[in-house]
């Protein structure tokens, strides 16, 4: 996570010249997409591949499949999809290398996993809420974008599972690649 920090910070020191950064817009204008639907690859919780769809300029479905491995306070490993509606409110950074819009959404999600517990090896479920936020660096001359995204999940479990809810927070860094 330190490493994405520190190269977002370099590509936006390093991404303009003088006379760019004098008409580099710091104070946040609206955000527009450079393409219609991405498709790529997420690692972190959950990890799988993901995909977005963009309704509108600034408004998006981000969907994924995938699992979750080893959830620290879990104990299990599970199929995880899920579907967010998300907003781009404002673009942090534009210059003509990238943008860096800032987005927040809310969703749902269905986790199936596996609960060992050395006497036992059971399959439970949840459905949960999720508020994803996050930065994407959407670069303009490639039709690429990378992300880093944390998000609240209140799980609601079924199947007898030894909790009935869950709050916790999850986090992953993805990329995709873009169509028009």
């Amino acid at each position: 996570m330190r490493i994405l920090l520190v190269t977002t910070a370099l590509f936006v020191c390093l991404a303009a010249s003088p006379a760019d950064a004098r008409r580099r817009s710091w104070g946040g204008s609206d955000y527009v997409s450079n393409g219609k639907f991405g498709i790529g690859l997420e690692l972190g919780a959950p990890s799988g591949f993901n995909g977005k769809y963009f309704l509108t300029p600034s408004t998006a479905l981000n969907f994924g499949i995938g699992w979750l491995y080893d959830n620290y306070w879990r104990d299990g490993n599970g199929l995880h999809l899920y579907l967010d509606h998300l907003w781009h409110p404002k673009s942090l950074v534009e210059n003509p290398t990238f943008k860096l819009p800032f987005f927040v959404g809310v969703g749902l999600r269905f986790w199936s996993f596996d609960y060992i517990d050395g006497r036992n090896d059971d399959r439970y479920g949840a459905v949960g809420v999720r508020v994803p936020f996050g930065l994407a660096f959407d670069f303009n001359n490639v039709p690429l974008d990378i992300y880093v995204q944390l998000t609240f999940v209140a799980d609601f479990f079924y199947g007898g599972y030894r909790d009935r809810f869950g709050p916790h927070f999850e986090g992953n860094i993805g990329a995709r690649f873009w169509f028009d």
